[in-house]
């Protein structure tokens, strides 16, 4: 449906503006005039040609930080929260995210409660964000409640951030190793290979295992497509089931070398996010839930919904992660401790600090040791290739 932007006074003789979606202009009048609204003006808003492509109408993490700090702000200046709202609205740059606080704005202003009107936007704001929302309305602390939310955003973001970026070096080498490969193998290896096989006689091991490889990838390369199109095709439909993902997921904690990293990473989320609901005044077996959904691992998931059924049933928090071969002590040992002294989301703090520290410095490593890997691999690549070549045309010098 097309959107229409708008100028009008409220019931408090207030200007105020934004969007509103309707299958016409009349419509769309009618919908604004039910609130309340005196219309000054209303047109249909022009689309920008990339509005409609989720990718260029992304809606980033930073976006989502900016809007909760700016909220947070006027909040406790005692701006209404529709007043707030709209402001914000006209300040957002990104068409898509711009609409959205409009649709948020307008629901807000009909009566809804805000936690219910990010609520239809769950692809923006998730269950974590929601859950706090509603919990910052029912204390009537909604500003603060909006800072920690910045802050554990902020804190998920410059996480994500660092562990994309100290893995581009990596990710970026390893692809060129196999492009070079290939087209070394493709382009290169058959005019050398011609040479040698036009001697005659019989060629070394390697040298027969450099012709077949070569071709095959250029006789057959379609073979190799169609196997990498459908075990992609299989990888996507495995990880769609609920054992799927829960098998996928307990490899991802097991892997060499990225085990550990991936671990932490789950680890921060579940202390940052546990400890924030917790200084929020959540309950612990809600808090818990929510966190289920946000972690990001089925089998944290699934660890910590077994912890909310037995701290219903009136068990000690840490009994579920005591059992668990992928949970270190010191988070089980952590969890017993808050919960006996009262200051959980203190203690989950600290622990999410530290492995966040940890994350680094294992990225670190990584890091370190991907080079003289690299290494290693192109000089046995090389080697090879060498052999493979060199080999026979020694052979041929001496038999000259």
């Amino acid at each position: 449906m097309p959107l229409f932007e708008y100028k009008a006074k409220n019931s408090r003789g207030q200007n105020v503006s934004g969007l509103v979606e309707s299958n016409d202009q009349e419509s769309a009048a009618e919908i604004l005039t039910d609130r309340e609204l005196i219309l000054i003006s209303i047109e249909e808003k022009k689309k920008n040609i990339f509005e409609g492509l989720k990718f260029f109408g992304r809606i980033k993490t930073k976006d989502v930080v900016i809007f909760s700090r700016q909220l947070a702000v006027m909040i406790s200046a005692t701006i209404p929260i529709v007043k707030s709202l709209q402001v914000l609205t006209k300040q957002i740059t990104n068409p898509r995210f711009k609409k959205i606080i409009s649709d948020i704005a307008d629901d807000v202003d009909g009566g809804s409660q805000l936690s219910s009107a990010l609520a239809k936007h769950d692809d923006v704001f998730d269950d974590f964000f929601i859950s706090m929302i509603k919990t910052g309305e029912t204390t009537g602390r909604l500003d603060k409640v909006l800072v920690y939310l910045a802050d554990q955003k902020e804190k998920s973001y410059e996480l994500n951030s660092k562990v994309k970026g100290m893995l581009i070096y990596p990710v970026f080498v390893f692809f060129m190793l196999i492009a070079v490969g290939v087209i070394v193998m493709v382009f290169v290896v058959p005019k050398l290979i011609n040479v040698i096989t036009e001697s005659g006689g019989e060629l070394p091991f390697s040298t027969r295992l450099l012709i077949g490889t070569s071709n095959f990838l250029v006789n057959w390369w379609w073979i190799l497509l169609i196997i990498s199109i459908g075990l992609v095709f299989l990888y996507k439909v495995y990880t769609k089931t609920k054992d799927g993902k829960h098998h996928l997921d307990y490899l991802k904690l097991k892997v060499p070398i990225f085990g550990p990293l991936f671990q932490r990473i789950y680890l921060v989320r579940f202390s940052q996010s546990l400890a924030t609901l917790s200084d929020g005044g959540v309950p612990l077996p809600y808090a818990l839930e929510v966190i289920s959904e946000v972690v990001g691992n089925e089998v944290y998931k699934d660890l910590i919904l077994e912890t909310k059924k037995d701290v219903e049933d009136g068990n000690p928090i840490a009994g579920v992660f005591l059992e668990s071969d992928v949970v270190p002590d010191m988070i089980s040992q952590t969890l017993s401790i808050g919960e006996q002294s009262g200051k959980l989301s203190e203690i989950l703090s600290k622990v999410s600090d530290f492995y966040s520290k940890e994350i680094e410095s294992i990225l670190e490593n990584i890091v370190a040791l991907i080079e003289p890997v690299v290494i290693i691999i192109m000089g046995v690549a090389v080697a090879m290739m060498v052999s493979a070549v060199i080999l026979p045309m020694y052979s041929m010098s001496t038999a000259m």
